[in-house]
């Protein structure tokens, strides 16, 4: 397994702002051979929570 490809999932940390939530991509996760994901942090979430989505179709990188 290569992580060239695309991700399965995007994983996210999510702030409040008042009523608002906002979503941060903080990494990434490509499923594996043994059923499970591996799971790349650029950044840690500082309340330790992670929010695991698929990738949304046809969105670059800056658009998130």
């Amino acid at each position: 397994m290569t992580d060239t490809k695309q991700p399965q999932l995007h994983a996210f940390t999510v702030t409040k702002s008042g009523e608002k939530s906002f979503f941060h991509r903080i990494g990434a996760a490509w499923a594996n051979s043994k059923g499970g994901f591996l799971l790349k942090l650029h950044a840690l979430p500082v309340n330790g929570e992670l929010v695991l989505l698929p990738p949304k179709e046809n969105v670059s990188d800056t658009d998130e």
